[in-house]
């Protein structure tokens, strides 16, 4: 059974693992380069899970086949969004594919505000649920 006792985001593979150290991030690099995938970094301080739309950090890196230098654009994103999430993402552009076929989190904030169900009573004891963002309690930039 998989929990999540450390009340943290998970979104894309490893997530319920602990944080991947930059060898097992590079080792996931070039899995995917092998494939033909093109890497992306993506950064966001909102992770909702229907906030699929990351911030692109820098083009998609459809040219470069040397795994150093897509975790040296890793690297560089954690530096400039120290407090951010960070997913590293592959892209397929094989016909019929042609989409993101793994994203992994790459960096998190040191302190994860987490989510919170709503619960609301309608009409005919109907009940409604709703996820929220602790994150989005504050003004944007100033989330973390």
């Amino acid at each position: 059974m998989m929990t999540n006792n450390g009340n943290i985001v998970t979104q894309g593979q490893f997530s319920f693992l602990p944080p991947l150290t930059d060898a097992q991030i590079t080792a996931q690099i070039k899995w995917a380069l092998g494939k033909g995938w093109a890497m992306g970094v993506e950064y966001t301080d909102d992770p909702h899970p229907r906030n699929t739309y990351w911030e692109m950090f820098g083009n998609p890196m459809f040219d470069l086949k040397d795994p150093a230098g897509i975790l040296l654009e890793v690297n560089n994103c954690r530096k400039t969004f120290p407090n951010h999430y960070i997913r590293l993402t592959a892209f397929s552009a094989v016909r019929g594919v042609e989409s993101v076929c793994m994203s992994f989190i790459v960096n998190r904030p040191k302190k994860e505000p987490g989510f919170g169900l709503v619960r609301q009573e309608t009409d005919g004891r109907t009940m409604r649920y709703t996820i929220h963002s602790y994150a989005t309690d504050k003004a944007e930039g100033e989330r973390y």
